[in-house]
């Protein structure tokens, strides 16, 4: 495939990461019939425990890494973010912070030392890389050292609703989505297969809650929308919301995305 561009030779050690990926989805799309969705594809490459890409030991952020997210540039982003988990931990008569999706630990490093004067009762971190949870903790041991016993890790959401701030940087986008096209005034849902020992794009019609969210997006918009029209919707996003939001009892919850165009 002409990309226009050339792009670096993978070195031998990624090559073999790839083709244990590419074994593992290809085993998830003869388990499920021969069409694997793209959100379960999405959820294979980049979740998969040990292999996906956030999932891997792999360097993800800053400029060795992939991308570059606000809290890598400096502690700008933290200190306006402690511009309002400040007043509200003050208000709550103290508190925690829960960040989910902690990414190399520059956020909450950044963000403690912005409230050092009046920190939180404790940091937790959620995040389901064990790889990124050991970057998260050099991070805070190098830059905060006499705030590391207010941190912990988390496997999963608290049972009991918590007092405080939540935090959920750049998570949304990083969740699996559906991919669907109209075929006549209906939406097919896309998805993965194998056609001669490669992936290929395939179609199904679209199942029960597919169908019904691309009919409740045309409610909304006010119209059908146009044959072979293609996008994305997200229908993990609202339940994951859902059972953020109930982790929260009193507080401020903050999930920030952004890019540009």
């Amino acid at each position: 495939m002409q990309t226009g561009f050339d792009l670096p030779a993978p070195a031998a050690d990624a090559l073999v990461h790839s083709e244990r990926v590419r074994a593992l989805v290809a085993a998830r799309i003869a388990g499920s019939g021969g069409f694997l969705s793209f959100a379960d594809y999405m959820d294979a490459v980049l979740y998969a425990p040990g292999l996906g890409y956030y999932s891997a030991g792999a360097q993800k952020f800053g400029a060795a890494g992939d991308f570059v997210t606000a809290p890598e540039l400096g502690p700008v982003f933290a200190r306006c973010l402690a511009r309002l988990a400040g007043p509200t931990l003050r208000q709550l008569g103290g508190g925690v912070i829960l960040e989910v999706g902690g990414g190399s630990g520059a956020l909450a490093a950044d963000l403690l030392l912005a409230l050092r004067d009046e920190p939180p009762d404790r940091y937790l971190l959620l995040d389901v890389s064990g790889d990124l949870r050991e970057r998260q903790r050099r991070t805070l041991s190098a830059r905060v050292p006499e705030l590391l016993h207010r941190v912990t890790w988390l496997d999963a959401l608290p049972p009991e609703p918590l007092n405080g701030v939540l935090l959920a940087n750049e998570v949304l986008d990083a969740l699996p989505v559906e991919r669907f096209r109209m075929r006549h005034g209906r939406p097919s849902q896309l998805g993965v297969q194998v056609v001669g020992g490669q992936f290929a794009w395939a179609e199904r019609p679209a199942p029960g809650p597919l169908a019904a969210a691309v009919a409740d997006l045309q409610g909304e918009l006010g119209q059908s929308l146009p044959d072979g029209y293609t996008t994305e919707i997200g229908l993990r996003q609202p339940v994951w919301l859902r059972s953020l939001f109930a982790a929260l009892g009193r507080g401020l919850a903050l999930c920030i995305d952004y890019g540009g165009t």
